[in-house]
């Protein structure tokens, strides 16, 4: 009786096998099966219902190469450039003085950003556009005069209000990626003799960028499309071009799905080239490099390993 109670007694402390530890059964998801077919449904629908809808699609692929909607597009992508261009130049200075222990300069960095976040991009393009009622002249005393309605056309002052608006909001990405840096890299940087402004372009913008290129990167896909606003100083970008045909000859949706296709487009070059720029301030990191889509095409054919 003891042997046989000792053997049980063994048998029940005994862990239990590796396979019997991996013999576990699958939960079930009913929320996601019904989640899928609800996302499907949803989908089924717009598809039946722009495929049903009084739609000319030959119309669409006539327009989708029109050389009026082309020039647009150049106008809308030149305006992004310049735009972002000003408002990261802007961002990067005014980042610098807001974090300044000159409580004069952080103040004015301050109230710039506070002024130009929070007006409507919308109001400040009128401003901007009708900036002779305030400044009839432009002028460098003894030097040079023009009148104001001479310089500020449409496009400068289009180019004006969304770079000095892109800006302010520029600042504080810039701002947040310095105060990530290790402050200990900055001591290091002077106590090899190094001055402040050489330590914020050698040392401390450098790490600093993988914190601010997503976000910048965003917000230079939100610029492509808030050039269309534009239109409300008399910017000829895609969408006004578009109107101004559409006006004429009553193709709204057709002309309207051109310009979503030019948008999505030029979204999806750029969404390109934010990847790789993020790839390459990613260099250095203990995180292991994202792959390319050509690493990920290669490894899923089975022709190389994506490296890690």
């Amino acid at each position: 009786m003891s042997g046989k109670s000792a053997t049980k007694t063994v048998s029940r402390s005994d862990p239990p096998s590796p396979a019997e530890e991996m013999l576990t059964e699958s939960r079930r998801h009913p929320g996601r099966l019904a989640g899928a077919v609800a996302v499907l449904l949803v989908v089924a629908f717009l598809v039946d219902s722009f495929a049903g809808a009084q739609i000319d699609w030959g119309i669409v692929r006539h327009y989708l190469g029109a050389g009026f909607l082309i020039r647009g597009l150049g106008m809308t992508v030149l305006l992004t450039v310049v735009a972002m261009l000003l408002g990261i130049a802007l961002g990067v200075l005014v980042a610098v003085m807001r974090l300044s222990k000159n409580p004069v300069t952080s103040g004015v960095a301050w109230f710039y950003v506070w002024v130009f976040r929070g007006t409507p991009v919308y109001l400040q393009l009128l401003m901007w556009f009708n900036l002779a009622l305030v400044f009839p002249v432009l002028s460098v005393p003894g030097v040079y005069t023009v009148r104001t309605v001479e310089v500020m056309t449409p496009f400068v002052a289009a180019a004006l209000a969304l770079g000095i608006n892109q800006g302010a909001y520029t600042a504080e990405v810039v701002r947040a990626g310095i105060l990530a840096v290790d402050e200990g890299q900055t001591e290091a940087a002077y106590a090899i003799g190094m001055g402040r402004l050489k330590t914020m372009y050698r040392v401390v913008l450098p790490q600093a960028m993988r914190v601010i290129v997503p976000p910048i990167g965003n917000e230079t896909i939100g610029m492509l499309k808030t050039t269309s606003l534009a239109s409300a100083v008399g910017v000829t970008e895609i969408l006004l071009e578009a109107q101004h045909a559409y006006y004429v000859n009553n193709r709204i949706m057709e002309l309207l799905i051109v310009c979503a296709i030019w948008y999505l487009a030029a979204v999806s070059v750029l969404s390109v080239g934010q990847f790789y720029v993020e790839r390459y301030f990613a260099r250095g990191s203990s995180r292991p490099l994202p792959s390319t889509p050509l690493q990920k095409f290669r490894a899923a054919v089975g022709r190389r390993p994506v490296p890690r």
